[in-house]
C-alpha cells in the first residue's frame, strides 16, 4: 500500500469536518428555525469539540421545497437563515477560531423558481434560454409521451410537460429529482460560465471549499437512451458501491444519467478556478460511484480534492467487511495521491446510531417510520455508534461528522405524517420517504440547539 507523502500539508488531507444543517442546528432569533447567527454563536463549542472545518448545508435563497437543495439564487442568503452580512460574520468568526468553512453547492439542478428557468419557460422552443436546461420534444405524433422512460429519484417520471403561450402542450423538461428541480444542461458553455462566476463569488468572500451535491450526475449520455435500473440498484448510484477494489468482478455500466465521463472535464475546470486563489481550497464530491477504483477517478490530482466514501458508510457492522473496505479505500485513493474520506452519517442517510442496530436493513434513500420493520434497540445502537465513530476517527485521512453525531443522536422514528415536508413523501403518495426521519432532516425539528 503506497501512502501519500507526509510532507503534503493541505488541511483537507487530515481534517475532521462537521456538517451543519442550518435549519436545525441553532436558532438565534427564536423563530423556530436555525440560522446563520445561531451557528456563529455555537462556534466556541465546535472549536472545543476539536473539529477542523464546517460544512454548511444550503442556506441560499430557495422556496424550500427540498430543504434548500432547490436553489433560486446561488449568490444570496435565504431570509429564513439571515443575510449575506450574517454569512460574512460567520465566516470571519470561524476563521478567527481556526475553522475552515465549506459551502454546499447544488449544480445538477436549480429551483423552478430560479430566474434562469423562468426565462426558459417564457422563451420559445429551441431558444438559447431553453438550452440552459434539458428541454426535449415528446415522443409520438402529438409529443404526449415523455422523451424516455427515466424515473425520478424522488418517485414518478423524471419528465414534466409544459404548455406553450397559447396553452397548447409543449416540450418536456428533465428533473432527476422533484418537478420543482429542473436539471441544468451542462453541455452548455453558458451554464459552465455561470458556475465559474458562482464559485468565484464565494471564493472572493473567503470560503475554503465546496461540497458538490450530486457530483456524479451533471452529464447525461448522448441521446438520453431509455434505462431500466436493476432491482436493488439504489436510487443514486445505480451500480454497486462495492467495498472491494473491484478486481475480478464485473461492474455493470452506470445509468445514462450518472457517472458519465464528461463530468471530469467540469471538475478539472473547477480545480483550475480554485487554484487561482491563495490557500488550500477544496472540492468534495457527493459521488455515488462504485467500485472504489472508479470513485478514485473523481480525486485525481487535477480534479476534486475529496469525495465521500459511501462504500465505507454502507458496509455492514462486521470486522472482516470493515477491514476489506478500509484496505480497498486506502489502496484506491492512495493510488491517485488523495486521502480517503470516512463518513457514517449525513442528512441523506439513516443516522448510524440507528442504522447499525436495525434487524432489517433500511434501503438507501428511504427513511424510517413507526411502521418500518426491524426497528432498533436504541441502547444497542448507541454502543455500536460509539465504537464506529471511534474507529472512523482513528483512520488516516479526513472524517466527516454529522451534527449531533458526537451526542449519539438516533433517528426520530415516530414523527407524524402531517409534519413531513419530504418531496418523496408527496410524490409517492405517502408510501416512501427519502429523507431520514432525523433531527437534522425535517422542518419539525428546526430550532433544536445541538450545542
Amino acid at each position: 500500500m503506497a501512502y501519500p507523502d507526509k510532507t503534503n500539508t493541505e488541511w483537507w488531507r487530515s481534517a475532521v469536518i462537521y456538517q451543519v444543517y442550518p435549519r436545525s442546528f441553532a436558532d438565534a432569533n427564536g423563530d423556530g428555525v436555525g440560522d446563520l447567527r445561531g451557528i456563529t454563536s455555537r462556534l466556541p463549542a465546535l472549536t472545543e469539540l476539536g473539529v477542523d472545518a464546517l460544512w454548511l448545508s444550503p442556506f441560499f435563497t430557495s422556496p424550500q421545497r427540498d430543504a434548500g437543495y432547490d436553489v433560486a439564487d446561488y449568490c444570496a442568503v435565504d431570509p429564513l437563515f439571515g443575510t449575506l452580512e450574517d454569512f460574512d460574520a460567520l465566516l470571519a468568526a470561524a476563521h478567527a477560531a481556526g475553522l475552515k468553512v465549506i459551502v454546499d453547492l447544488v449544480p445538477n439542478h436549480t429551483s423552478s423558481d430560479h430566474v434562469w428557468f423562468q426565462e426558459a419557460l417564457a422563451a420559445p422552443e429551441g431558444s438559447g434560454e431553453r438550452d440552459h436546461y434539458m428541454f426535449r420534444d415528446g415522443k409520438g405524433a402529438d409529443g404526449s409521451t415523455p422523451p424516455n422512460n427515466w424515473q425520478s429519484v424522488f418517485g414518478g417520471p423524471a419528465w414534466t410537460r409544459v404548455n406553450r403561450p397559447d396553452g397548447a402542450p409543449g416540450q418536456w423538461y428533465l428533473h432527476l429529482f422533484d418537478t420543482s428541480q429542473p436539471d441544468l444542461n451542462w453541455e452548455s458553455e453558458w451554464v459552465r460560465e455561470q458556475f465559474r462566476q458562482i464559485l468565484r463569488f464565494w471564493l472572493d468572500r473567503g470560503v475554503d471549499g465546496f461540497r458538490i451535491d450530486v457530483a456524479h450526475g451533471l452529464i447525461k449520455a448522448a441521446g438520453l437512451p431509455d434505462y431500466t435500473p436493476p432491482t436493488g440498484g439504489g436510487s443514486m448510484g445505480g451500480g454497486s458501491m462495492g467495498g472491494g477494489a473491484g478486481e475480478g468482478t464485473v461492474t455493470p455500466p452506470p445509468p445514462p444519467y450518472w457517472q458519465q465521463d464528461g463530468v471530469h472535464e467540469i471538475y478539472r475546470d473547477w480545480h483550475a478556478v480554485l487554484a487561482e486563489y491563495d490557500g488550500d481550497r477544496a472540492l468534495c464530491g457527493e459521488a455515488w460511484v462504485g467500485p472504489l477504483t472508479r470513485l478514485a477517478d473523481w480525486v485525481r490530482p487535477d480534479e476534486m480534492q475529496q469525495t465521500f466514501n459511501f462504500a465505507y458508510l454502507e458496509t455492514p457492522w462486521q470486522a472482516s467487511a470493515l477491514r476489506e473496505v478500509i484496505t480497498a479505500s486506502m489502496d484506491a485513493f492512495c493510488a491517485v495521491g488523495a486521502p480517503s474520506t470516512w463518513v457514517l452519517s449525513n442528512h441523506d442517510v439513516v443516522r448510524h446510531a440507528t442504522r447499525l442496530a436495525l434487524t432489517v436493513p433500511s434501503p438507501q434513500g428511504e427513511g424510517l417510520g413507526p411502521k418500518s420493520l426491524g426497528l432498533p434497540d436504541p441502547a444497542f445502537g448507541l454502543r455500536r455508534a460509539r465504537a464506529a465513530t471511534t474507529l472512523m476517527l482513528a483512520l488516516p485521512g479526513s472524517s466527516y461528522l454529522y451534527q449531533g453525531e458526537e451526542l449519539g443522536l438516533p433517528e426520530v422514528i415516530d414523527l407524524p405524517d402531517d409534519a413531513r415536508h419530504d418531496p418523496t413523501w408527496f410524490r409517492t403518495h405517502g408510501t416512501r420517504s427519502a429523507w431520514p426521519v432525523s433531527s437534522g432532516s425535517l422542518f419539525a425539528w428546526a430550532g433544536l440547539n445541538f450545542l
